[in-house]
């Protein structure tokens, strides 16, 4: 697609979660391949590359937000393996998730729980 801020974002991405970028990019390309554009760039290509934390810290922010949300359950899935890529344990993955039961409530903490163990049953498959 070929600007700085997608390659930059995508080479990015490709380091978090491997070919993950590529299925959005190509999973839009027949409805909106602008969208796609827009999901490397931004996310990866301005903010996941910003000094202030390191991909571990915003994988665990980014977990945390889509398991409050309740309804991203494909996002939080290539989140949590974006997750154990960068460094985050299981336990932590699993304390992330059960905080969220405090401020997003149980309903999205047991969504949010198994989807790490669908995601866990995955990696080690």
């Amino acid at each position: 697609m070929g600007n700085e801020r997608f390659d930059k974002g995508f080479d990015l991405l490709s380091k978090i979660d491997g070919e993950a970028g590529q299925k959005v990019i190509d999973s839009l390309e027949d409805i909106c391949p602008d969208l796609g554009k827009y999901t490397i760039e931004y996310p990866f290509g301005d903010i996941y590359s910003r000094p202030g934390l390191d991909l571990k810290s915003r994988e665990l922010a980014t977990v945390s937000a889509l398991t409050a949300m309740g309804n991203c359950v494909p996002q939080l899935k290539v989140h949590l393996h974006a997750a154990l890529n960068v460094g985050c344990t299981e336990t932590e993955l699993k304390e992330v998730i059960i905080q969220m039961s405090v401020y997003a409530g149980f309903p999205a903490a047991l969504n949010g729980m198994f989807a790490l163990k669908e995601v866990l049953s995955e990696r080690r498959a």
